[in-house]
């Protein structure tokens, strides 16, 4: 079990979405929205931190009724709600984005510009709605390019040719490029799809978490972080306090203070959010 006391001093709760806050069909539990509300009345305050786009996340903050700051991309962005206020934001510089698109066009790869509303494509990369798994993103075909160069939060590059798309991988490092950070996998959906995610380096979940409780005067201490996946392993580096769902990997589950016995489509974070308000009530 928790300590109690602990519990008592949470201001901040900040929640990942995917296989943590929404189930399969990406719908926050009754259970939790009701207890939400019941916190905030005691003060507590809740975020999100999640690698979708800050579009994308609006209608879960909407549905909790929030108006605190929210992570997304990964910590890339921070934007408070319902306001659209930029708390944070760190764009690709414009060279960057320009190299990739001639390296794309070189080798015969698709490249999407991820920016806080949409994700931009033109004709030639028109299979990008279909290949780029971003849940609930806007996408938007553009003309050209030009104009989106220089509020670039993320660049997409994806294709079949794995040694096309690390080729492009190792130009993003020292000494073709300075201060970037990648993620390359291949696609859970589509078979021998292989993406490359470029970045600045410096954003994460956790780095989005110390700016966020930075800006609003908590301690990180003073926080909950609740989440799943491989993404959220810089939350739970923090010294926050960490709760893994039932469904998350083994390695959240080795870093946290407590795991639920609910998963995500039980309504996990019910069970955390009901010994917070047990504590805050005692």
């Amino acid at each position: 079990m928790l300590d109690k006391d602990r519990l008592k001093k949470i201001k901040l709760i900040v929640f990942d979405l995917d296989g943590t806050l929404v189930n399969k069909y990406d719908e926050i539990g009754k259970e939790t929205i009701d207890l939400v509300k019941e916190l905030k009345e005691l003060g507590v305050r809740f975020s999100f931190a999640s690698g979708r786009l800050h579009s994308a996340v609006t209608y879960h903050a909407k549905t909790l009724n929030l108006t605190s700051p929210l992570i997304s991309l990964d910590g890339a962005l921070i934007k408070n709600y319902p306001d659209g206020k930029t708390i944070h934001e760190s764009y690709v510089k414009e060279k960057y984005v320009l190299k990739n698109l001639e390296l794309v066009d070189k080798f015969m790869l698709k490249i999407a510009l991820c920016h806080g509303e949409a994700i931009y494509y033109t004709e030639n990369n028109s299979l990008i709605p279909q290949l780029i798994e971003k849940f609930g993103a806007k996408f938007q075909k553009v003309d050209s390019y030009e104009r989106y160069l220089r509020q670039t939060l993320e660049i997409i590059i994806t294709g079949e040719n794995k040694k096309a798309v690390k080729h492009i991988l190792d130009q993003t490092k020292f000494p073709y490029s300075f201060g970037l950070a990648t993620s390359f996998y291949k696609s859970h959906d589509h078979d021998q799809v292989y993406y490359l995610e470029i970045r600045n380096r410096g954003n994460s979940k956790g780095t989005g978490l110390k700016r966020l409780t930075k800006h609003l005067k908590i301690k990180i201490k003073d926080t909950a972080v609740v989440g799943d996946w491989y993404n959220d392993r810089s939350l739970f580096e923090s010294d926050s306090l960490k709760i893994a769902v039932a469904n998350a990997v083994d390695e959240i589950k080795a870093m946290a203070d407590y795991i639920t016995k609910r998963n995500n489509n039980e309504d996990a974070t019910a069970e955390f959010l009901n010994m917070v308000l047990e504590a805050k009530k005692s």
